[in-house]
């Protein structure tokens, strides 16, 4: 398995990422990246009570039950900022507890890869291996990070306009911005460089200003 950039360590920042194996498709339609979001949200909860193939089995007013008790367990890590691609997902993690990114990365991934091989009758490795990830060693890149995960539909050609990302669906950048369906994200640290949204998305939408600042981060990337 292809090794991590450096060792996880509580109450540190990191871009997680991982893709495709032979950069191959992982997500095929709305149903897919829909599964991805809520195995992400289910498994990063410490106490998760049964697994996620499990838990869809159950009544509605269970499931319901058990989001409420999942709301208030401990988190692996605090998810900053995520996208997934059509062959590839990044996030931006802090780490919690000993073992968390590890740990929420182990279930995501193999979770999400048995859903894929059943739903597409097929077998084997779905990603390539082991996610990689590496710390984000200051605030000025943590910012520069988020900025480049919300860009990537973008700089990766899904949308073909940076307002597009507004309603790019799998991303959080619409959690910050103008508010999602999914809000999973620990905001708080981005806002606090930031007097209000507009002003973070005025930060997002300044390609210049990112093309700039990607020479200076080009270490966490993988593309």
């Amino acid at each position: 398995m292809p090794a991590r950039y450096c060792p996880l360590v509580n109450d540190y920042y990191y871009h997680v990422f991982n893709r495709g194996v032979n950069k191959q498709p992982i997500f095929n339609g709305v149903a897919d990246y829909k599964r991805a979001v809520n195995i992400l949200r289910f498994y990063n909860c410490k106490d998760y009570p049964i697994r996620f193939s499990k838990f869809l089995l159950l009544s509605s007013d269970q499931r319901k039950e058990i989001w409420a008790r999942l709301s208030n367990s401990q988190k692996h890590a605090d998810i900053i900022s995520y996208c997934f691609m059509p062959n590839h997902f990044h996030l931006l993690l802090k780490q919690n507890i000993d073992n968390g990114i590890s740990k929420f990365l182990a279930n995501f991934q193999n979770s999400y890869t048995k859903y894929f091989n059943i739903k597409n009758d097929r077998t084997g490795h779905l990603l390539q291996g082991q996610f990689k990830a590496v710390r984000v060693d200051s605030e000025e890149q943590l910012l520069h990070v988020s900025r480049y995960i919300h860009l990537n539909p973008f700089s990766s050609g899904v949308v073909k306009k940076t307002t597009d990302l507004l309603n790019y669906t799998w991303s959080s950048f619409a959690e910050y911005v103008t508010g999602s369906q999914f809000e999973i994200c620990s905001k708080s640290i981005i806002y606090s460089s930031f007097n209000d949204r507009q002003k973070y998305k005025n930060f997002v939408f300044d390609n210049a200003d990112y093309q700039k600042t990607l020479e200076n981060i080009k270490h966490l990337n993988f593309d």
